[in-house]
């Protein structure tokens, strides 16, 4: 079974609770409350992490839709441990394909599969470090824009400073200091989640 627990709070979490154990049973409409619920704020979390080069080839939307028709799939392997599991769920199927997307060669990008395995880490290896998890999605998600999408360029998606120029029309050198500057932004923000 996969465990996971909170990195996020939701609205109505008992609501969501109640759809998520409706669609385990097999409510149909309840998967499909579930999949409106979740697919706007997704797709905005998304399109956050996506970088330029691949958003070019496949849409957000997809990649979420994609993702959410999938997990919803195996619903049922789901333990549910907390008011949010089934996004914090989501949003690791999600940010797998982002990362296999953008690892896949930029000629097979466009012939993306549903199919392929993520190489993201394992239910155990979240669970374990939930609470940095949190404190940097917390932390990223109060940062603008560009400096969200380097550090996920960077951190997420191991991209190299000269990878991460090109994907900014940058120098490699323009991009390492882009990538220091919203480092250090994202540690201070991280250390002010900690008090």
């Amino acid at each position: 079974m996969i465990e996971m627990t909170a990195m996020t709070g939701g609205d109505d979490p008992e609501r969501s609770i109640d759809l998520l154990l409706k669609a385990r049973a097999g409510d149909e409409d309840a998967r499909n409350d579930l999949f409106g619920r979740y697919l706007p704020r997704l797709e905005r979390w998304a399109s956050r992490r996506l970088p330029l080069s691949v958003r070019t080839m496949l849409d957000t939307g997809d990649i979420v839709q994609e993702a959410m028709v999938s997990a919803l799939r195996h619903i049922d392997t789901l333990e549910i441990r907390s008011d949010n599991a089934l996004e914090v769920y989501l949003k690791q199927t999600i940010r797998n394909r982002i990362i296999d997307a953008y690892r896949r060669p930029r000629r097979e990008r466009e012939d993306i599969k549903a199919d392929l395995p993520a190489r993201g880490p394992s239910a155990f290896d979240m669970v374990a470090e939930r609470e940095t998890r949190e404190r940097y999605e917390d932390a990223l998600e109060s940062l603008n824009d560009q400096d969200c999408q380097i550090i996920v360029m960077h951190s997420e998606l191991g991209m190299t400073a000269r990878e991460i120029g090109e994907e900014l029309g940058r120098n490699t050198d323009a991009a390492r200091m882009a990538l220091g500057r919203a480092l250090k932004k994202l540690a201070v923000a991280m250390q002010e989640r900690m008090a």
